[in-house]
């Protein structure tokens, strides 16, 4: 429960996850170079603060999350695509700060509590958003989103009366961030959607900014005498 309002509350701060996939050449690199370091050293620069770096089986993927947790101690690693046991222990061991499923699996889940792991899993269906809440989960991960649509959230939170606290990923852009934060998503998290034209996508250093000046904005009208 206190990882889950910790991260809670840093998506709060900044309610952007951006989910990265490493290369054959980045597990294979045996130093703290290469392309996705490079390639986070410049998002850390912009101001990005979260972080994950999708589990692959790969015997190296382990050293190299531990290579960008020393590198960059600034960023809030998580994994992504943590679809069974292993790769779930592997999580563990590295100490990451969340750990994020495609699916509802109530033995992961339980294998996660007991391991002291946050993992947040992915829902498709109210059912499955009723059974992850049930179970305690605070976060789930609305996945796909893209496929559900922006209107999602309104349909079933009516009916549900209270939800957790929604992180919408799958299929999203740099630009669907503000629309989808606007219609009542905790956060949002995107893989692919990063790049536009092989780059990264110029609008993300514009909503950084953006988003930096309002929440500076809001922290500081919490502390003003009246």
């Amino acid at each position: 429960m206190i990882q889950q309002k910790a991260f809670i509350a840093s998506l709060k701060a900044q309610p952007l996850i951006l989910v990265l996939r490493p290369k054959q050449e980045d597990l294979e690199n045996k130093t703290s170079t290469g392309s996705l370091f490079s390639l986070i050293e410049h998002l850390q620069s912009q101001g990005i603060q979260h972080i994950e770096i999708a589990w692959t089986p790969h015997p190296d993927w382990s050293l190299l999350v531990k290579k960008l947790q020393d590198r960059f101690r600034d960023i809030s690693f998580g994994a992504a695509s943590i679809t069974n046991s292993f790769a779930l222990k592997c999580v563990a061991d590295l100490r990451l700060n969340y750990a994020m499923s495609p699916f509802w699996d109530i033995n992961l889940q339980k294998q996660a509590q007991d391991l002291n792991q946050l993992l947040i899993p992915g829902v498709f269906s109210p059912t499955e958003i009723h059974q992850a809440s049930s179970f305690g989960c605070r976060l789930v991960k609305l996945f796909p989103a893209s496929t559900l649509g922006i209107k999602y959230l309104d349909r079933v939170k009516s009916p549900m009366n209270t939800l957790p606290f929604i992180i919408a990923a799958g299929g999203l852009r740099i630009a669907s961030i503000n629309p989808w934060l606007n219609a009542g998503y905790g956060a949002i998290a995107i893989g692919c959607g990063l790049f536009r034209n092989k780059q990264i996508d110029p609008l993300l250093q514009t909503w950084l900014k953006t988003h930096k000046k309002k929440h500076l904005k809001s922290t500081l009208s919490q502390y003003q005498i009246k």
